[in-house]
């Protein structure tokens, strides 16, 4: 009989299921509700909400918006939207993680408190990520954004560092970092480091490793914008090499399921529930057809 097992860690994080609820509020109440970029990087949750009414609109299209209701999705943003927003008479519905919004307070203050001093704001995040052009905006512009080790050559080390980082970022990469910085600076300098990553996330490395290991056979579901799904899947893969990146349920029919006693299914923080619950259906039809019985966790 094979196990089949939904991780109970997996799906969507506080700061998510905050900015979800924000939409099908309005979309319930059936007002016309616009959301700036992708509300979560899950092209299968983007599509549920649309058929609910709500309008996914990029920033060329935001630009020439007026008197709309834009939502403003958990990765949180720049100055200049909110200034775009009221120039043209959008009421927002601010989705802000609570987290990223504490973090862009801070990048704030750092910057207006050294922007005269020739100290450099430091981001350890994806170039182009949301979160991370939320935090540049708070620096007009100006933070450096370093990802690997080998960014740090944007980085000029004779002069003082504050480092902050986006908060779905790997741990071990931020400690990798700030020991590269603390070995290089010159010693007469200043450097500041601060841990922002979401514990949420971090925690969630060493559970999806525990997971993984737990199964013979691991479904990580998960679209492929999303970073924080890359890092996990990774995660899983490193202990189990019998882990398979999904996006889809219909992708399990590829995938030999047959012989497997533990099945294992999980997920970005960007991965809804319902998602996985169906990935899990499509093991059951797979097995059933092979005449294996299955049993739920």
């Amino acid at each position: 009989m094979a196990r089949i097992e939904i991780d109970k860690h997996s799906g969507y994080c506080f700061g998510v299921v905050k900015a979800i609820a924000k939409a099908e509020e309005h979309l319930y109440s059936k007002e016309e509700l616009y959301c700036l970029g992708d509300i979560v990087h899950n092209n299968m949750e983007v599509k549920r909400l649309e058929k609910k009414g709500m309008k996914t609109v990029h920033y060329e299209e935001f630009a020439g918006l007026k008197n709309k209701k834009i939502l403003i999705r958990a990765h949180g943003e720049p100055p200049s939207t909110y200034k775009t927003a009221e120039r043209q008479g959008l009421e927002l519905v601010d989705a802000t993680c609570p987290v990223v919004l504490n973090l862009q307070k801070r990048v704030s203050k750092a910057y207006q408190e050294h922007k005269n001093d020739g100290t450099q704001i430091l981001i350890f995040g994806k170039p182009g990520h949301a979160e991370v052009n939320g935090l540049v905006g708070q620096t007009q512009n100006t933070a450096i954004v370093v990802e690997h080790l080998a960014d740090l050559v944007k980085v000029d080390l004779d002069r003082p560092v504050i480092m902050f980082s986006q908060t779905t970022k790997s741990l071990e990469e931020y400690r990798q970092l700030v020991e590269a910085i603390t070995a290089g600076i010159n010693p007469a300098v200043g450097f500041e480091h601060y841990d922002t990553i979401c514990r949420h996330m971090s925690g969630r490395v060493l559970q999806v490793r525990d997971f993984a290991a737990a199964n013979d056979l691991v479904f990580f579901v998960s679209d492929a914008k999303s970073s924080n799904g890359k890092s996990l899947y990774e995660a899983c893969k490193e202990v189990n090499d019998n882990t398979y990146f999904i996006s889809s349920p219909g992708e399990v029919r590829t995938i030999d399921v047959a012989g497997f006693q533990r099945i294992g299914i999980s997920g970005a923080t960007s991965t809804p529930r319902w998602l996985m619950e169906e990935v899990r259906r499509e093991i059951e039809k797979k097995l059933q057809v092979s005449g294996e019985s299955t049993q739920e966790l």
